[in-house]
């Protein structure tokens, strides 16, 4: 037990010092005090809104994400490659920028057509065209975070961020003081996103970004139609990410009730969280990826596959046994007592979190393999798979449960996909690949089972030290067992 401790905090030491760590904490803070103050501001309005109302503003919400899903058009990794090698710098921004306002302009059009196409309600219809407006300031601020990227800058962008974050949580306490209704809200919201924008111009793009070199600046018709062509595999997999859940929303919104509106999103913000570290530490993990593959010897990049998708795996498991055990406690506290059925379908709906943290990983092993039209193939069959299983499942049940189990579904035909092809590619063995998913099923399933007679504090305390002792400390009692059998063997031999 003392040399599975030891090799233990020896592991957890070794891993906060290690480039990796160091690069990704900054990302992991930034997001989490943006998250912070964002779900706050989310738990405000479930509270003091009624759930009709709240419900609408999720759906318009909803229309105005999967619209800019796909309104910057993948045009982020065109310019950052860009960025590097042209000399031209200050023309190449001015495109870019003058494309992202063409784009927003066009898309608030299709965000506009979609409020009338989907919905008669007149209400949503407001909310969806006012919220829209959010749709041209957003291409704008994403193209001058793409140049803060390039110009290896994001510190500005979370600064600005921070603050907008913050100021929207400060309009949702305004309704501790008056009752404000949604759509004034969302007006002051709308404020708060202009003025965002106003920041990232002012400070967050060093100055680069001007009306006069935009005015200046020409961009026809056939250059924008041929970087679309040039990224299309990119736009889909960006916009195929966002439309499997977001398209639930809708979905929900026309076959179920407002409170089963309310309750896929609270759960759906609850999954948002626990994505934040899988996906900061991914935007360091992937240019490590790359760097591994460009070497002739593979042997580092297997090494590091290995390592990465073992703190995957554990993060997915650690994920979906704390709301297991405690979602029913946290949930009402934060969202109060008319959603305590929430943890019932918070639990279903983190069933993905078993493989979205590993799924995410291996699309970046595809991605450093160039191999990213592959990965566009397995984004648009766990879409097809996501919406079927809606679709068909409600015929049958009328249940936020479907949607739930739909997700997973996709997402686990999403793994399966690309574990079938990293066979093929002889990255992982047939054996890895069975034991991922027969020891996260006995995983999951025993704690379960567990939770039944034991008191959830104590289980998931004394699983975790169990886990990351048999994870960290299993592989040096190994060793050290094996070589003292040896040393035994050697010593009868010599009497």
């Amino acid at each position: 037990m003392k040399i599975a401790y030891n090799t233990l905090t020896t592991k957890i030491s070794g891993l906060i010092q290690s480039s990796l760590f160091k690069n990704s904490s900054w990302g992991i803070i930034s997001q989490m005090s943006q998250t912070l103050f964002l779900s706050l501001f989310f738990v405000i309005l479930a509270r003091k809104y009624p759930t009709a109302i709240f419900a609408k503003y999720i759906v318009a919400n909803a229309i105005y994400q999967l619209v800019t899903a796909f309104s910057t058009m993948g045009l982020s990794q065109w310019f950052i490659r860009e960025f590097i090698h042209t000399e031209n710098k200050e023309t190449l921004i001015s495109k870019f920028i003058k494309m992202q306002i063409y784009f927003g302009m066009a898309f608030y059009v299709v965000n506009f057509g979609l409020a009338f196409l989907i919905y008669d309600d007149q209400f949503t219809r407001i909310l969806i065209i006012l919220l829209g407006v959010n749709v041209i300031f957003d291409n704008l601020i994403n193209g001058i975070k793409s140049l803060n990227i390039a110009n290896f800058e994001q510190k500005k962008t979370f600064i600005i961020l921070t603050i907008e974050s913050i100021l929207k949580f400060v309009a949702a306490c305004l309704l501790f003081v008056y009752p404000l209704s949604i759509i004034t809200l969302s007006v002051i919201l709308i404020g708060i996103r202009f003025l965002t924008l106003n920041l990232f111009l002012s400070f967050g793009s060093s100055n680069l970004v001007t009306a006069k070199t935009l005015w200046r600046c020409k961009v026809t018709y056939l250059d924008m139609k041929m970087l679309v062509i040039l990224n299309w595999a990119f736009v889909i997999i960006g916009g195929v990410s966002i439309i499997n859940w977001r398209m639930c929303n809708i979905i929900i919104s026309k076959v179920l009730t407002a409170f089963d509106v309310a309750n896929y999103e609270i759960s759906f913000k609850i999954f948002s969280i626990a994505q934040i570290l899988p996906v900061v530490i991914s935007t360091s993990v992937f240019p490590l990826l790359v760097k591994h593959y460009s070497k002739p010897d593979k042997a580092d990049f297997f090494t590091f596959y290995k390592k990465m998708h073992v703190y995957y795996l554990l993060f997915g498991w650690l994920a979906y046994t704390f709301i297991y055990s405690f979602s029913d406690k946290l949930i009402p506290i934060a969202f109060g007592n008319t959603y305590l059925s929430n943890p019932y379908y918070t639990r279903q709906m983190f069933l993905t979190i078993l493989v979205f943290p590993t799924a995410l990983l291996q699309a970046n092993i595809l991605i450093a393999m160039k191999m990213e039209k592959q990965d566009m193939l397995f984004n648009i069959i766990a879409l097809v798979v996501n919406l079927t299983m809606c679709v068909v499942g409600f015929l049958y049940i009328k249940s936020l449960s479907v949607v739930n189990y739909s997700i997973f579904a996709s997402f686990l035909i999403f793994h399966i996909s690309q574990d079938i092809l990293l066979l093929r590619r002889k990255m992982v063995t047939i054996r890895s690949v069975m034991q991922y998913y027969v020891i996260t099923i006995i995983f999951v399933s025993t704690y379960i089972f567990f939770s039944r007679l034991i008191n959830p504090y104590l289980l998931f305390s004394v699983t975790w030290i169990i886990t990351l002792l048999i994870a960290f400390g299993g592989k040096k009692i190994q060793m050290d067992f094996t070589s003292r059998k040896a040393a035994l063997r050697n010593n009868i031999t010599g009497i």
